[in-house]
């Protein structure tokens, strides 16, 4: 290989890191549904970290945690339905675009061991459609069904 070529290549293959480490940030993997990690972590620190906290760790009162638990829900039946209609997630004021991908962070973000490999991200239409029938009244009901397959699964939450 030529140096000039070399030099090149090695130059393409550093600069997202590059510009990375500019940002801040240390390269992640590949988050599907997320075409913009940055601003899913600001709706994020906006629109959630201050019931949920900045590590997803959520309260024993009146907040399920994240970490650890989020993409759990994706492995029983009714579960991909009701993270997208609890009412932190339906009423919250951002678009059906920007919540499907601060959604799919949240995913990867706290509990990326559970995303399922076949994991099909939410869409803005999946998301539009979930708001539509959000969870009120019955979510803990609803959430505590969900937690009790989730046991029947081996997948329970600590």
């Amino acid at each position: 290989m030529k140096p000039a070529l070399g030099l090149a290549l090695l130059t393409l293959a550093t600069v997202p890191a590059l510009a990375a480490g500019l940002a801040g940030q240390e390269p992640g993997p590949v988050m599907r549904g997320v075409p913009n990690p940055a601003q899913a972590r600001t709706d994020y620190q906006l629109k959630c970290q201050g019931c949920h906290h900045p590590d997803g760790s959520g309260n024993a009162v009146n907040t399920p945690p994240l970490a650890d638990e989020t993409a759990r829900f994706l492995h029983v039946r009714g579960g991909r339905e009701f993270l997208g209609q609890v009412p932190g997630v339906a009423s919250v004021d951002l678009g059906d675009e920007r919540l499907a991908q601060l959604l799919n962070w949240t995913l990867y973000r706290f509990d990326p061991q559970h995303v399922p490999a076949d994991f099909k991200p939410y869409s803005a239409a999946e998301i539009a459609k979930l708001r539509k029938t959000p969870l009120r009244l019955d979510r803990l009901e609803v959430r505590s069904r969900l937690v009790a397959d989730l046991a029947r699964a081996g997948l329970a939450p600590k």
